[in-house]
């Protein structure tokens, strides 16, 4: 049986004139813009990184179960750390951030192989951004009538940044909110990724937006977050506009 399994319907829409592949291990399913064909480089960078965070999980079973933020680890691996300090400073378990983590890690890397200056890398809806020039980024909600029907433009200033989604009602992740999409844009992936889904718990009314442009003003390199909830958006951004699609 081949380990690829069926593409997401949002992978087909993508446009871009850099090549496309999809890269596959165990449960990292990515889809990377690049250069050139990169499968074979990306494929030995993400076992890489996924080496060492699956052993410190063997050693630290609490890392995998917590949904609380988790001391620092000076001794843990470099994406270990990257994930308890992007879970601090959103208040919610490590594991939250783990497929930003993993998409902007694999990004950095194969830039630092030079063979490809932009990447874009998708990690189950969490994006690695690393362009030169805009991106637009569509908005997946489900139901919602903004459901595919609006984009963020991210300006080139503001890459390398990390786009990430949190719902409420559709996807495996865990959320206690009930948002069809809380989407977050950071100068970190990885803390792009705990965010949305610290947002996407806390958004349960429309009130309750309020809250996280209240927690927003206090965190550092946070470019901008959009929820989407039933008909009604909600913005908190200077930088990122939205277009119709």
């Amino acid at each position: 049986m081949s380990q690829y399994s069926a593409i997401p319907f949002y992978r087909t829409k993508i446009t871009s004139p850099l090549k496309k592949f999809r890269v596959v291990y165990r449960e990292s399913d990515l889809l990377i813009l690049a250069k050139e064909d990169l499968s074979k480089e990306a494929l030995e960078i993400l076992r890489n990184i996924r080496a060492p965070l699956e052993r410190y999980i063997q050693k630290n079973p609490l890392f995998l179960k917590s949904l609380i933020p988790l001391p620092e680890d000076d001794s843990a691996p470099p994406i270990v750390q990257t994930m308890l300090k992007a879970s601090q400073t959103a208040g919610v378990g490590p594991m939250a951030s783990v497929a930003g983590a993993i998409a902007q890690a694999v990004g950095v890397e194969l830039i630092k192989t030079g063979l490809t200056e932009e990447i874009v890398v998708e990690n189950g809806g969490d994006i690695f951004l690393a362009l030169k020039k805009e991106a637009k980024v569509a908005l997946y909600a489900g139901e919602s009538p903004f459901s595919g029907k609006i984009a963020l433009v991210i300006p080139s200033s503001l890459q390398p940044c990390g786009v990430c989604t949190s719902s409420g009602k559709i996807g495996h992740s865990l959320s206690f909110g009930k948002a069809d999409a809380v989407t977050v844009v950071h100068k970190e992936t990885a803390t792009a990724d705990a965010l949305a889904t610290a947002f996407g718990n806390l958004l349960k009314k429309e009130r309750d937006f309020n809250k996280i442009v209240e927690i927003s003003k206090k965190i550092g390199d946070l470019h901008g977050v959009f929820a989407i909830l039933g008909d009604k958006l909600f913005i908190q951004t200077k930088n990122i506009k939205i277009e119709s699609l």
